[in-house]
């Protein structure tokens, strides 16, 4: 029996995902860039509206003797906070499919300000501790708040690239975006190399 559309397009989500992977793998700067709370890459199906719909990689991508390794494959709804990130920025944007998340310092935002301006890209963050309480408090409002902030701070246009502050117990993160998961992963990649260069 032929595949269904959405089964074609599922297929090539998940084989994007599996290139953009083996990509951050065999990085040798990469490993850099991975946060406390690990990375995750996700690529959303073209009319994703939840989580399920969005496929990452189940258990994250951490370091394993040094080496980047991805913990699991890619599979929908592997992510809850990065898949709802990219649902909230198709919003605004359709063309942004795919996200990672990484480490921020401010060496590394010193990176990310110079490689902005080089692509021309709008890079700027959201301080956390502004998030009103009542958005806070409540579930599910913290995410459209922070896409909406960063969208209001680029002048109606969703950054390719930008960083949430630390928050209580939350650790600083850097975001990429892109229109698929391999090219978010090759960008990534180039950043590391640059970070790399100046440690």
């Amino acid at each position: 029996m032929p595949m269904s559309l959405r089964e074609l397009e599922m297929d090539r989500v998940l084989g994007n995902l599996v290139r953009a992977v083996h990509i951050l793998e065999s990085s040798e700067h990469f490993g850099l860039l991975i946060p406390e709370v690990r990375v995750n890459i996700v690529y959303a199906m073209e009319d994703a509206a939840r989580p399920e719909e969005v496929a990452g990689i189940d258990g994250r991508i951490t370091l394993v003797k040094g080496r980047v390794k991805a913990a699991g494959y890619p599979r929908f709804g592997a992510s809850d906070h990065m898949a709802r990130l990219i649902i909230e920025v198709m919003k605004y944007d359709k063309s942004y499919r795919a996200g990672i998340n990484f480490s921020w310092t401010p060496k590394i935002s010193k990176i990310l300000q110079n490689y902005s301006m080089e692509k021309n890209w709008d890079y700027v963050g959201i301080d956390r501790a502004m998030e009103p309480e009542e958005v806070r408090l409540e579930e599910g409002k913290s995410m459209p708040w922070k896409i909406s902030e960063l969208v209001r701070k680029c002048g109606g246009k969703v950054p390719r690239l930008f960083y949430e502050g630390a928050g209580l117990g939350k650790e600083p993160l850097s975001v990429l975006l892109g229109k698929d998961a391999v090219e978010v992963a090759k960008e990534c990649v180039e950043i590391a190399k640059r970070y790399a260069s100046i440690l």
